[in-house]
């Protein structure tokens, strides 16, 4: 038995962000009163919504203290807001091959898939849903930001849920660093995948990097 987890953003889905991007600023102003959160640069790949607010919310003034008081009430305005801006339909952002891929590896005895991303769980599976990908992604299953802010603790969490798989049997999937290092923290594989903002040689720390997904079948 293996079980594969994949990141969502740059890996299932390419350029699919904008809508979360806005939902997460939104968010940040109604709770913390940041007014202009987009003004502020954060790097996000491979990070945690609760992680990138923080920093934003951190570089405008708020207190660590303010911020932690406030997480639950983001959350809510932020799920809130996506499930309002998201687009009906995400189909056209799937990365080539993934489709084939995931129906391939579905069909496949001793092969589980789960998700392990940094968006928060409603928003994972709202954007899974609409790109037509929901289905091969079981709820209650997966490691996701709202689970923890520090994306390193996603991998156990992932495994634990579906039902304590082993390290050496359990594979992370992912196209950022912070997909590499999360695997690295939890001492399981990783494949990366250059489909995101970052090269090849960027992702050499990984096991095995490919270009594109439709190379995963071969490597896996």
């Amino acid at each position: 038995m293996v079980l594969l987890l994949f990141d969502i953003d740059g890996t299932l889905l390419l350029e699919a962000t904008a809508a979360h991007v806005q939902a997460v600023h939104k968010a940040i102003r109604e709770v913390y009163g940041v007014a202009d959160p987009a003004a502020t640069k954060v790097e996000a790949a491979g990070r945690t919504d609760y992680e990138i607010a923080r920093n934003i919310c951190l570089l405008n003034g708020v207190t660590a203290e303010r911020f932690d008081r406030g997480r639950e009430d983001f959350r809510i305005a932020c799920v809130a807001t996506y499930a309002r801006l998201a687009p009906d339909d995400l189909s056209a952002h799937v990365a080539p091959g993934i489709v084939e891929v995931l129906e391939a590896l579905d069909a496949r005895d001793g092969v589980r898939l789960a998700v392990l991303t940094g968006n928060l769980e409603p928003i994972a599976h709202l954007k899974l849903a609409r790109a037509g990908l929901g289905r091969f992604f079981e709820h209650g299953q997966g490691g996701f930001g709202s689970d923890h802010e520090d994306r390193t603790e996603l991998p156990a969490i992932a495994r634990a849920r579906a039902g304590g798989y082993p390290r050496a049997q359990t594979v992370i999937i992912g196209d950022t660093p912070r997909d590499i290092a999360c695997a690295r923290a939890d001492e399981v594989r990783c494949i990366a995948v250059a489909t995101g903002p970052f090269t090849t040689a960027q992702l050499a720390d990984a096991d095995v990097v490919v270009a594109s997904a439709h190379e995963l079948l071969d490597v896996l």
